[in-house]
């Protein structure tokens, strides 16, 4: 990206923050406002991974860095996967058949009996829009916006 799409990009994310930040005040439950208050610090760390490509664009023109161009394609690439995730985190390991919630402890899904092996992972099973409130559309909006996606799901 270059320096004016960046600047374009986190003059996006910091009105999303603004507007998530407004839509905080009428929560009417504690869960609402987690969700919220996640999806604040989600897009201040998109805001601050901005930052880091801009400040490495600069070093680039300034050339005062000799490694500000690799490190800029390696910041680049992980702000393309960069993802806001308001609930639960999954990872699953299909080499191991273990999977883990949040980075807590690695959890077998291999079972066996007399009867066989099992493999049995969770699943992600998204809020859906009366759950997420006044987030819903604000959500569909960064996503359209921003090509961020924003993950609000829970692991069952």
């Amino acid at each position: 990206m270059t320096t004016d799409e960046n600047l374009m990009l986190y003059t996006k994310l910091a009105g999303f923050r603004l507007v998530v930040l407004a839509s905080r005040f009428g929560c009417d439950s504690d869960f609402l406002r987690e969700l919220h208050d996640r999806l604040i610090e989600g897009l201040e760390g998109a805001i601050d991974r901005i930052h880091i490509l801009m400040e490495l664009e600069r070093s680039i023109l300034v050339g005062d860095d000799e490694f500000a161009e690799h490190r800029l394609e390696g910041e680049a690439e992980m702000f393309r996967r960069f993802i806001i995730n308001l609930l639960d985190e999954l990872e699953i390991d299909f080499d191991t058949h273990e999977y883990r919630f949040n980075g807590g402890d690695w959890i077998t899904a291999l079972a066996a009996d007399s009867t066989g092996v099992d493999i049995d992972y969770p699943e992600m099973v998204s809020l859906t829009e009366d759950e997420l409130g006044t987030l819903a559309p604000i959500i569909k909006d960064i996503t359209r916006e921003t090509g961020i996606a924003v993950h609000a799901g829970r692991a069952r």
